[in-house]
């Protein structure tokens, strides 16, 4: 039964000096299983292969968080290791709170430590101590291509899809396009919509600057199309994944509708600025891309934000230019442009553009 494979670590120490000394060789592998999927069920089954017992570790919610952020795991422990202990190939399994196995090889002595092959046997850390009691390490290649993180980037993906939303080559929209031409509000996320924190990425820490949401509500109700462009380096360089922008941004249109904003679309460029592409600010790529997609008149439209890019954007796309001093306060000094308009609140600039209409 499933509950008989669960144990402690201090079971399963005493339990392998047994199985030893009846001459059964012992094979231990570990991983969180988060949404357990196709690959872990072929590795696993792979390590049953080496051993006579096999031996897995959980990583417990507190271990999982250690590295992979408060969002994860999707799956608590208790749930997680019912499902490890459930297959076949699974002979005993146990949950652990350390990020590194040291501990569980020094306790459990395994036979063979057995790992995924998109490990090495150098960057191992536990090998010198597995090899050092006479051990062996085994990698095992992968041959499913699917990870946690594909599953949850697709259902994130399937979420936006289902409420009438698109994400669609660095963009989170909707797919409807205006046949009138129409001027456009074009407005940075970070430091200009909500408070700069340093590669945003938890939902939690999303926090909405005074006046924003008067003031885009304003524009709006001015007829300006509401577009977010945003360059978001921390994505290429592996900082957090795509998923954790959309988790922001469902927090951020959270908020924007229940005030009755609606955003046309959400533009973004992943990618740091060695990689010198068309889409980050303050190239034009995106803004081509609104121009078409959304029949944007940019000799109407303004362009909001708090750093000399988001200026610059606006200059070579011939749009007025407004700096919130909020975030960098346009004083980061990668530009030297100076905007049209410098203002304390997006509301603030929506009040400036509304008596400039007026008059």
């Amino acid at each position: 039964m499933i509950k008989d494979k669960i144990k402690t670590r201090s079971e399963l120490f005493a339990l392998c000096q047994k199985l030893r000394e009846s001459g059964k060789t012992i094979g231990f592998t570990s991983g969180a299983f988060d949404l357990l999927h196709a690959g872990h069920v072929d590795y696993l089954e792979k390590a049953k292969e080496i051993c006579d017992v096999l031996v897995v570790g959980v990583n417990s919610d507190l271990s999982v968080k250690r590295y992979k952020g408060d969002n994860r795991p999707v799956i608590s422990e208790n749930f997680r290791i019912k499902v490890v202990a459930a297959l076949e190939s699974v002979n005993f399994v146990f949950l652990f709170d350390e990020r590194r196995n040291k501990k569980n090889i020094e306790l459990l002595r395994p036979d063979f430590y057995i790992k995924a092959g998109d490990y090495n046997h150098d960057s191992l850390t536990s090998a010198a101590d597995v090899e050092a009691y006479g051990g062996k390490v085994k990698l095992i290649p992968v041959t499913e291509s699917v990870s946690t993180s594909m599953i949850l980037e697709k259902a994130a993906r399937l979420n936006y899809e289902e409420t009438g939303w698109v994400i669609k080559e660095n963009t989170v929209h909707k797919e409807i396009r205006p046949a009138k031409k129409t001027p456009a509000l074009f407005l940075d996320r970070d430091g200009t919509i909500n408070e700069e924190v340093l590669y945003l990425h938890k939902p939690e820490d999303f926090k909405i600057l005074p006046g924003v949401l008067k003031g885009v509500k304003k524009f709006q109700n001015m007829g300006y199309r509401i577009i977010i462009i945003t360059n978001q380096p921390g994505i290429g360089m592996g900082y957090f994944p795509e998923t954790d922008f959309y988790a922001v941004n469902r927090e951020m249109l959270r908020q924007f509708s229940k005030e009755g904003i609606l955003v046309d679309k959400i533009y973004f460029c992943p990618h740091s600025k060695s990689q010198k592409c068309e889409c980050r600010k303050p190239e034009q790529g995106l803004i081509k891309r609104a121009v078409k997609e959304l029949n944007v008149d940019l000799s109407k439209s303004i362009i909001i934000g708090d750093k000399t890019s988001d200026t610059e954007t606006g200059r070579r796309a011939g749009m007025t230019t407004f700096i919130v001093n909020t975030g960098f306060k346009g004083e980061d000094g990668e530009y030297k442009v100076k905007p049209d308009f410098r203002v304390n609140s997006i509301e603030e600039a929506a009040e400036i553009v509304l008596k400039e209409e007026q008059s």
